[in-house]
């Protein structure tokens, strides 16, 4: 039976022989058993938290007399056995019911069962399930997130070691599991909605527990201040250089696109989607046609916003100059103004253009705004040569190729010079007409001049003077110039005055008549005969000169006896023979004269026309020669000996023609 305090009192299971004696001393028993209450007690270890390990024991108040204890869980047997406790791992919230029984037998025969109290263990939460915090709460895209699991242990338990998980979606954040309630996301992004939670756990007993989740919502902030910037910076990019274009937003969160432009292009020139505040573009080896008004785009799916618009300039290094003279004629003349010009065909400006001459600078011009310059030049002899020019705009020095200009000098004045150098000249002499400009680029035509009329002309090739020889008459007196001329201007020398001698009877006739006289048939030939033994004396002890005698010609050379006014030597004195022919019907004899003149001092005979002024001249003793020839046609050997012997000194007769 089953008494009120839920002990059960078990009778005897047989009887002896129906033995009433003893039934009635079970039931004694079983009454007395009765009295005691809780005489079989369930009992638990305490406080259990989940996942404890919780010892049941079934005590009764007499040990001794139980001889089995089994344990129940919901009125279902766990387990049974003599003397031992059980291990039971109930779970939190657990509303599961414990009892326990214990049976013996009595010493008379027959058995006995106790059932204990029915208990309910009381399981404490080890740590409450986890919850899942973000902060901030409404977090901006682009910007950091601390997500926090939290929950706490009991003080009993601090000693457990909790570790903590987070989620997005289906996917782990982070490292995985870690030690810390808290996970750092350094940036957001916004992609709708999302679901997050965590889990924490324990890893003895091996307790898991997850957080309900959590939609978090990341705002997405649109694109502004859209920038355009250049690397290098605008102004200083140099042709061949790579530019980098860098678009850059000061604020936009989420997925960026960005987008290069230029205007008058209806494509991009490139585009990049990234989850950044600026993207770079890079043109590699721009060139000149490179150059434009560039901009930029960026997009976060609020639509584009442009940048400012840049002018992008490129700096040039110039080209190797061109080199180009330009002259007032086809040939550069001495005197004439060249411009030497100097262009770069490219080349940002300023260029610098520097002018030279066999590398010898000349001058300088700038270009401010690029092109050409120029340089004037004067020209003269000197200028000959190679020209270069060189253009400089700071980005490297480039020169041109070289140019030949050859200067054509005009003629200058040409001198007339006489060769032999007298001012008079007897029939039959050969003139050297000798003419020369100082200056002049060749060739140089001469040409020659009596009284002007054209004598003849003779070529200079190379430069230089020229001559013209003339075989005089008695026509020739007279004045003599010459002109020269290379093409660039003909010029005339000055006048130079020849007189020609020659042999005439009359003038002798009309010289001496007035001193003789009458008498001259009579006495010329004692004269003569008197002057003929008195030269071959004075010839026989030395005193004439060998080179006096013969017939005149060139050597010694004759001089003219009045120069022209323009020359500056002084006049020289004509002296007049004394004698004439006193056998005027004699053909054959025919007398020569012989001159003298005075000498410079210091200076050879055969002297310059034209005389210093200050020199000083003295005056030789007029001397007069004269020789009897007599032409004999049977005996020329004795002919041409007494024309190499036969001479006479007029010496009384000196003073006497000196007078008149």
């Amino acid at each position: 039976m089953l008494a009120e305090d839920g002990h059960r009192c078990m009778q005897g299971s047989f009887f002896m022989g129906g033995n009433e004696p003893l039934q009635k001393e079970i039931d004694g028993i079983c009454h007395v058993r009765s009295l005691f209450a809780d005489w079989l007690v369930l009992q638990a270890s305490h406080p259990a938290f989940e996942r404890d390990k919780v010892v049941l024991r079934c005590r009764g108040k007499e040990e001794e007399d139980i001889m089995e204890r089994t344990y129940y869980k919901n009125e279902e047997k766990i387990r049974s056995s003599y003397n031992s406790d059980i291990i039971v791992y109930p779970a939190f919230n657990d509303d599961s019911t414990y009892h326990c029984t214990a049976s013996g037998t009595y010493i008379l025969g027959g058995s006995w069962t106790e059932t204990s109290r029915p208990l309910k263990i009381q399981v404490q939460e080890l740590f409450p399930s986890p919850v899942l915090t973000a902060s901030p709460s409404w977090p901006i895209e682009g910007s950091p997130m601390t997500l926090t699991c939290e929950t706490w242990l009991p003080p009993q338990t601090s000693h457990t070691r909790l570790q903590f998980c987070f989620f997005k979606e289906h996917q782990a954040l982070g490292a995985g599991w870690s030690n810390s309630p808290e996970l750092q996301i350094p940036t957001t992004w916004s992609e709708g909605a999302a679901s997050y939670w965590c889990q924490a756990r324990t890893v003895i007993p091996r307790i898991l527990k997850t957080s309900p989740r959590s939609q978090i919502r990341v705002h997405r902030v649109p694109v502004s201040d859209v920038n355009l910037e250049t690397q290098p910076p605008v102004g200083q990019l140099i042709e061949g250089e790579d530019l980098v274009l860098i678009c850059s937003v000061a604020a936009g969160t989420g997925t960026v696109t960005f987008s290069w432009h230029r205007e008058g292009s209806e494509r991009s020139l490139g585009r990049k989607t990234q989850n950044a505040l600026s993207a770079e573009l890079r043109i590699a080896s721009v060139r000149e046609q490179d150059a434009g008004r560039y901009y930029c785009a960026a997009d976060n799916m609020d639509g584009p916003v442009l940048s400012k618009r840049i002018r992008i300039t490129l700096r040039v290094p110039v080209s190797p100059p061109v080199l180009t003279i330009r002259r007032p004629r086809s040939q550069a003349v001495e005197g004439d103004v060249v411009e030497l010009h100097c262009e770069a065909q490219r080349g940002s400006p300023p260029i610098l253009y520097r002018f030279y001459h066999e590398d010898v600078p000349l001058g300088s011009s700038s270009a401010p705004s690029g092109g050409e310059a120029s340089l004037n030049l004067s020209l003269t002899a000197e200028h000959s040569g190679n020209y270069s020019c060189e253009a400089n705009n700071s980005l490297g020095v480039q020169r041109s190729k070289m140019v030949s200009l050859s200067i054509t000098v005009p003629v200058s004045h040409p001198v007339l010079t006489l060769n032999p150098d007298v001012a008079q000249a007897m029939v039959g002499d050969v003139l050297e007409l000798r003419c020369e400009a100082q200056r002049g680029s060749p060739p140089i035509l001469y040409w020659f001049y009596h009284e002007d009329v054209i004598l003849g002309n003779t070529s200079a090739p190379f430069g230089g003077g020229a001559s013209f020889n003339l075989s005089l008459t008695t026509e020739h007196s007279g004045n003599y110039s010459c002109g020269a001329d290379n093409g660039l201007g003909a010029q005339s020398s000055k006048m130079v005055s020849l007189n020609i001698t020659g042999l005439s009877k009359n003038k002798v006739t009309h010289i001496t008549v007035g001193v003789i006289g009458c008498l001259l048939s009579m006495l010329g030939l004692a004269a003569t005969a008197a002057l003929v033994g008195r030269f071959r004396t004075q010839r026989k002890s030395g005193a004439i000169p060998r080179n006096i005698g013969s017939v005149p010609g060139p050597d010694p050379p004759t001089q003219a006896l009045h120069g022209p006014p323009s020359l500056s030597r002084p006049a020289l004195m004509e002296l007049q023979p004394l004698y004439s022919n006193v056998s005027p019907g004699d053909d054959d004899l025919v007398y020569s004269q012989i001159w003298s003149r005075q000498h410079r001092e210091g200076s050879p005979a055969h002297s310059p026309r034209t005389h210093q002024k200050g020199e000083v001249f003295h005056q030789e003793p007029a001397i007069v020669y004269s020789e009897v020839k007599r032409a004999d046609p049977d005996d020329p050997a004795r002919q041409d000996r007494e024309e190499a012997t036969e001479g006479y000194e007029n010496v009384p007769c000196a003073s006497l023609a000196l007078d008149h």
